[in-house]
């Protein structure tokens, strides 16, 4: 099982991937301070999926903070953030799925 702590503002199909995949176990944080308070508290966390508008602060203030941060993933097209691995954009589902294999291959 892995711990992916999502970064986004509340948004309904973010509870309704609570408890898809009995793989993946996820946490909400809704802006940079909650991830920070988070990654600081729950050592567990693999991985991190940026899903706000613009990351960049959220995943400069992460790396700052902890430049042993777990590995920061967004939906990234035609653009790149220091840190982050892009993704391809696509559900929410398929976003996780490819964390569990980027992981899984490391």
């Amino acid at each position: 099982m892995i711990t992916v702590l999502i970064v986004s503002p509340p948004r309904p199909e973010l509870e309704e991937a609570e408890g898809r995949d009995p793989s993946i176990e996820i946490l909400f944080a809704r802006d940079a301070g909650e991830a920070l308070e988070k990654l600081g508290r729950n050592r567990r966390i693999d991985a991190v999926l940026l899903l706000e508008e613009d990351p960049t602060a959220t995943a400069a203030e992460v790396l700052e903070d902890n430049p042993a941060a777990p590995p920061l993933f967004a939906p990234l097209e035609n653009r790149a953030i220091p840190g982050v691995r892009p993704l391809s954009p696509a559900s929410l589902q398929d976003l996780l799925a490819r964390i569990l294999a980027a992981l899984s291959a490391s």
